[in-house]
């Protein structure tokens, strides 16, 4: 007889990482897997993703460069035929640029800053059936508590971070209305360095938690 219980937790979900080959990436990778998820990671160096499928045996590596929209569609593609539909998608490419007040916000900086955007932008609608059919679809994104709190050395990565988490409301709203299951959630952090193990824990509780009561949730986590 065939077993039709869904899931429950994170367990049998598949769950693909954007900037996995992070410190941070490593962790939630690390804490999915222990947990029973099936994990994608991706990532644009060939070599640390091959590093990080030594360290962690079970994940599924791919190489792509998210910020390429040409790249992310047949991305999509390849993670559907080797582990099927998505459940999750946990994005942490990131990256930080600052200083020198407003005069020093150069273009240069904000558009590296602006790669974390345009990624999540394109995964996010690349995959959105995926979240949408799931009975438990997850996304979620790293912001930084400066939303709240902007200053002028960090004017650039701010903006950047508030973008993210305006597109994140958007997609809590798709969901709520196509989704009800599913939930789209940010985490706000002061420094992401020393909450590895604080964010991996949050991530793997997403999947024990009420979709209703996650979907457009900002969360700050602490030491």
């Amino acid at each position: 007889m065939t077993d039709t219980t869904e899931p429950t937790g994170a367990a049998g979900r598949v769950v693909l990482i954007a900037g996995a080959t992070s410190a941070s990436g490593r962790a939630v990778a690390r804490k999915l897997l222990e947990a029973g998820a099936r994990v994608v990671a991706v990532g644009s160096d060939r070599g640390r993703l091959d590093e990080m499928a030594a360290e962690l045996p079970g994940i599924v590596t791919e190489v792509a460069d998210l910020t390429d929209q040409m790249q992310v569609w047949p991305l999509a593609m390849r993670v559907h035929g080797r582990v099927g539909d998505v459940d999750g998608i946990i994005h942490l490419v990131g990256g930080w640029r600052g200083g020198g007040g407003i005069p020093g916000q150069t273009e240069e900086d904000f558009r590296v800053l602006g790669r974390s955007f345009s990624s999540l932008r394109h995964v996010s609608r690349a995959l959105w059936d995926d979240l949408v059919a799931s009975p438990a679809g997850r996304i979620a994104i790293v912001s930084s508590t400066t939303v709240e709190h902007p200053t002028a050395g960090g004017a650039n990565y701010t903006a950047v971070k508030a973008a993210s988490e305006s597109w994140m409301q958007s997609l809590a709203h798709g969901l709520g209305k196509e989704a009800p299951g599913s939930a789209a959630v940010t985490f706000r952090v002061k420094a992401l360095a020393g909450l590895e193990d604080r964010l991996a824990d949050a991530v793997v509780a997403l999947w024990s938690q009420d979709a209703a009561e996650l979907n457009g949730r900002v969360e700050t986590l602490s030491a």
